[in-house]
Formats: structure tokens, C-alpha cells, sequence
């Protein structure tokens, strides 16, 4: 491949970061949660712009036992995704938290993007989107989704 670039997913345990890998990387949905211990990580190769681009996914465990073994993974990152679940406000205020640990352990250049997941439940939303907008608009973009039903990302 031309390009081989090393994207983490990162946030509070439960948000989505599992359920986003698989639909990047096979395009499937798993409804069941399963937490993941420590990290684990998946290949998706692509086509841009005529070149083979490879994508090493890392997806990491968001509980606190696990955070030690995460800061390590930092390192060599291209990008970072944070993702907080908009039907859950500690999440959403975890994501000043997340932001910090990049600043400590990630290169200073790397490319970072805020998700909000679970967008389709609707009725159980706790964080709007205006509030997301308005707290992170200078410090990294946002995207609001669904790893459920297939929006585009």
C-alpha cells in the first residue's frame, strides 16, 4: 500500500468504539456489549485519490483499570476519534478529559475528530447537539452519528 496510517478510538466505556470499528472496518453491527480489555484492532484498506491508503484502527478499552496500557498506543497515532454517547452526559463531560490525555501522550500535529454516537435515540438524548457545537467548535470538529443505522460518517 502507498499509505499506512494509525487511527485510535478513544472515550468512556460503553460509548461505541467497538460497535464503531466494526462498521468501519466489515460494515456489521453487533448489539450486544462486550467490553474490550485492553485493545484491539482492525485493517481497512482503501482507495483514495488512486492510492492505496491502509488503516490500522486501534480500539481501546475505556475503563480506568485499563488506562495505563492505553497511553502507550498513543504513540504513532495519525488520528484520534473521541466518541461520547449523546444519551449520556458523563461521557460527554469525560470528552475535556480524553482531550487532555491526547495533549500528554500524542504527538502534538495529530488530527483529532469528536463523535457523538447513538444518535438514533432520539427520546433518550441527553447531550444536544448545539451544546457539542458550542463547547468544542475551536478545539476539534464534530460529527453527530449512528454506528447502528448506517449514516455517513
Amino acid at each position: 500500500s502507498d499509505y499506512l496510517f494509525k487511527l485510535l478510538l478513544i472515550g468512556d466505556s460503553g460509548v461505541g468504539k467497538s460497535c464503531l470499528l466494526l462498521r468501519f472496518a466489515d460494515d456489521t453491527y453487533c448489539d450486544t456489549y462486550i467490553s474490550t480489555i485492553g485493545v484491539d484492532f482492525k485493517i481497512r484498506t482503501i482507495e483514495l485519490n488512486g492510492k492505496v491508503v491502509k488503516l490500522q484502527i486501534w480500539d481501546t478499552a475505556g475503563q480506568e483499570r485499563f488506562r495505563t496500557i492505553t497511553s502507550s498506543y498513543y504513540r504513532g497515532a495519525h488520528g484520534i476519534i473521541i466518541v461520547y454517547d449523546v444519551t449520556d452526559m458523563s461521557s460527554y463531560n469525560s470528552v475535556k478529559d480524553w482531550l487532555n490525555e491526547i495533549k500528554c501522550y500524542a504527538d502534538s500535529r495529530v488530527s483529532r475528530l469528536l463523535v457523538g454516537n447513538k444518535c438514533d435515540l432520539v427520546a433518550k438524548r441527553a447531550v444536544p447537539a448545539e451544546m457539542a457545537k458550542v463547547s468544542f467548535q475551536f478545539v476539534v470538529p464534530l460529527i453527530i452519528t449512528s454506528f447502528r443505522i448506517i449514516l455517513p460518517l
